[in-house]
Order: C-alpha cells, then sequence, then structure tokens
C-alpha cells in the first residue's frame, strides 16, 4: 500500500504557472505508475496524465497536451505536475494517484488516491 500527499497548490493569476508534488511513502514507490488527476467543481474527476515507473515514459490527455508536464523522482518518492499558461477553467482540485498496473490507474481498481490540493486560477 501507498501513502499519497499532494502539496504546491494556491491561487494563480491566469497565465501564470505552478509546480504540484506529490508525496508517497509506504511500498516501493518505483514499483507504482503515477498518475494526475482533477475535479472542478460540479465535475467529475478526469484523468490529466501518467508516468511510467522508472524510464519517464508519460501520456497526456489531449486536453492538457502542451500545459501540463509530469515528472518523478524515484530517490525521493516525488512525482510533480508542471502546469503552464493557467486559465481559469483548470482551477479544480488536483489529485495524484498510484497504481500497480496502468489498467488499474484508468479503471480504479487498486488505486491509491492522495487527499488533493486546490488550484485556483483568478485575477
Amino acid at each position: 500500500q501507498v501513502q499519497l500527499v499532494e502539496s504546491g497548490g494556491g491561487l494563480v493569476q491566469p497565465g501564470g504557472s505552478l509546480k504540484l508534488s506529490c508525496a508517497a511513502s509506504g511500498r516501493a514507490f518505483s514499483t507504482y505508475v503515477m498518475g494526475w488527476f482533477r475535479q472542478a467543481p460540479g465535475k467529475e474527476r478526469v484523468f490529466l496524465g501518467s508516468i511510467s515507473r522508472s524510464d519517464g515514459s508519460t501520456y497526456y490527455a489531449d486536453s492538457v497536451k502542451g500545459r501540463f508536464s509530469i515528472s518523478r523522482d524515484n530517490a525521493n518518492n516525488v512525482v510533480y505536475l508542471e502546469i503552464s499558461s493557467l486559465k481559469p477553467e483548470d482551477t479544480a482540485v488536483y489529485y495524484c494517484a498510484a497504481a500497480l498496473y496502468y489498467s488499474g490507474l484508468y479503471s480504479g481498481d487498486n488505486r491509491y488516491w492522495g487527499q488533493g490540493t486546490q488550484v485556483t486560477v483568478s485575477s
């Protein structure tokens, strides 16, 4: 089992950038594929992107390609989400997730969540 804690959210002006962190503890971090999701007010939680266990391969939802970047530091058990050119519609609670397999990350089988971090984009 793995425990996840997100941080780095806050109030950001449109056009700004933000780097979110997700610190993991528990079972070996490098055995998990990691993903980022977000949930806007009144909407369902949606997938943003994922990163492989060790080679850094990433995959992004079409809606965020080019503005979102996921990376991980297995030595320090952290996964990051960098967001650039922030828009008001990026306002949401951002969650990281872990699973042993991509299938689980997407389907929810044996998927672990953090508590989320709020990002608000407003002038």
